[in-house]
């Protein structure tokens, strides 16, 4: 049973380190000529070697005493900003990810949207040009005469929208741009981590749950199951992890979960006692001997 626990928190993706892959160890005091005993939390001098903690994925690593300090010690725990980290970390990527998505359909929607504006001021002129192709189409393969109706397929989707009429093309464009506006605004906000935008982009995707799954029982696709499937996921993690309306303690009870994760408190439970050996590091961060 423990062997099992323990191997399903080894599955867990680390997001603190995942950020430090990306944007670097976050480590202070390096440039200063000493360490204190109050800085054993976020440096240490062992057995002639000095060793800095990264304060967000917590990795000790060896490092040189600087040639030319530019401080006399590190900086004071009222002057050090301890970054983001643990569920406050991890919540941000998810937003982040979900905001890529929101953008990835403000730029489709943006373009469909201009594209049917487009054509509604052309449709005449697309229409003659779309008949004449159909008509040299069945020509080369030897087909009757082109007909108006019964077309299939693609060609009976085009078909479709070209015999819509004008103010129907303008309707169904203006509505394309603004939901794409509204897809823009959710991406703007949750890449932003605004609350506000959380609340936007769960009532979006959850009023349109049900008109996803009429189009998924009309007919079945990859990429409809896939969107599905995706909004699903978003709107749980919004009403659950995110503790929309008042769930699980509501905004509040995040936010005192993120700053207990981000205490001095919590770097304290997290950080090995003085002993005869250092900490082992993960990595070599620093200019080592």
């Amino acid at each position: 049973m423990g062997a099992s626990s323990e191997r399903r928190r080894r599955r867990r993706i680390d997001w603190q380190s995942v950020a430090c892959g990306v944007r670097g160890h976050a480590y202070v005091g390096t440039d200063a000529a000493r360490l204190r005993p109050e800085d054993e939390l976020i440096a240490r001098e062992l057995g002639g070697v000095r060793w800095h903690r990264c304060l967000r994925c917590d990795t000790w690593v060896p490092w040189q005493p600087p040639p030319a300090p530019s401080t006399e010690h590190p900086p004071d725990r009222e002057q050090i900003e301890i970054p983001l980290r643990g569920e406050a970390l991890r919540a941000k990527i998810v937003l982040r990810l979900i905001a890529v998505d929101r953008a990835f359909h403000f730029v489709v929607l943006g373009l469909l949207g201009i594209a049917v504006l487009a054509l509604q001021a052309h449709q005449r002129a697309d229409r003659g040009k779309f008949e004449r192709v159909l008509t040299d189409l069945q020509k080369a393969i030897g087909g009757g005469p082109i007909q108006t109706h019964g077309h299939v397929g693609f060609i009976g989707e085009l078909d479709k929208v070209l015999t819509l009429r004008s103010h129907t093309l303008k309707e169904l464009g203006f509505a394309l741009l603004a939901y794409a506006l509204l897809e823009g605004i959710e991406a703007v906000g949750l890449w932003l981590t605004r609350r506000w935008a959380e609340y936007l982009t769960f009532l979006a995707t959850t009023i349109l749950l049900p008109l996803e799954i009429y189009e998924i029982a009309n007919r079945v696709t990859a990429l409809k199951i896939i969107g599905f499937v995706i909004n699903v996921a978003v709107v749980v993690y919004l009403l659950f992890a995110k503790r929309l309306f008042g769930l699980r303690g509501g905004g509040s009870a995040e936010r005192e979960l993120h700053e207990a994760e981000m205490s001095w408190a919590a770097l304290e439970r997290s950080t090995p006692g003085v002993g005869p050996e250092p900490p082992a590091p993960a990595s070599t961060g620093g200019p080592s001997a």
